[in-house]
């Protein structure tokens, strides 16, 4: 409990229900390998802390931009409560250190340190509303989470990779891009892709992912680091 205490100092938010902000940290695969330990894991949290989250930052949106239609509300929204984005956010809270993982799990870096990092800010946020209720939880988002919001909006973060990348070389070059899987590997469940963008029979730039999706999105990300540095030019000229 010492070990929470300092995370409530760190936020200058003290819960009277010690246990709601335990449980918010407590990975379920801590339980495996602490079977007696008194408290459960953040799943049940994590799903309220989805749904509060969800509700805050539509409401939000709704407000700020009464002339945008629905679709583009919800790409913004994507952008804003992404995996990527709550576990930045995460670990600019500290809660890094206070997860209560595994042996193994605590060894987990890159997209799966990032996905714990991300319910782990869900779960909390649920522990939050069932301590405090929803204003609160709204002045919670508000001061770590929102502000983000015209970051977002001037990178166009909200637009997927692939078509911003497609929409910019088609309207400056007049091509369109393709991607071709050039490896695949491991067991079905767990399969990785590499998947090649090409600009006519050059290949501009790799992705890697769980999935084709993912690989092809990395790639265009990738391209689309080159065009802002000017290297795109060279090649297709």
């Amino acid at each position: 409990m010492e070990k929470f205490e300092n995370l409530e100092k760190n936020l200058k938010i003290f819960f009277k229900n010690k246990k709601l902000l335990i449980e918010a940290f407590c990975h379920r695969s801590f339980l495996n390998e602490n079977p007696s330990f008194p408290y459960s894991s953040n799943e049940r949290l994590e799903f309220l802390g989805d749904a509060v989250l969800g509700l805050i930052t539509t409401e939000y949106l709704f407000k700020i931009f009464p002339e945008k239609p629905e679709g583009e509300l919800t790409k913004i929204r994507a952008s804003l409560v992404n995996s990527k984005i709550l576990s930045e956010v995460a670990k600019k809270l500290g809660f890094e250190k206070f997860l209560l993982l595994s042996k193994g799990e605590q060894k987990s870096q890159g997209k799966a340190r990032e996905r714990i990092l991300a319910n782990t800010f869900e779960s909390f946020l649920g522990a939050l509303y069932l301590e405090f209720g929803l204003d609160f939880c709204k002045n919670f988002l508000e001061k770590n989470l929102l502000y983000l919001l015209p970051e977002i909006l001037e990178k166009r973060m909200f637009e997927d990779p692939k078509t911003k990348f497609q929409e910019l070389i088609q309207e400056k070059f007049k091509i369109t891009p393709s991607y071709k899987v050039l490896e695949e590997f491991g067991p079905d469940h767990d399969k990785t892709f590499i998947v090649g963008l090409y600009l006519g029979e050059n290949l501009i730039a790799k992705g890697k992912g769980s999935s084709k999706q993912e690989a092809e999105e990395e790639a265009a990300k990738k391209a689309l680091e080159m065009e802002e540095k000017g290297l795109l030019n060279q090649i297709i000229i």
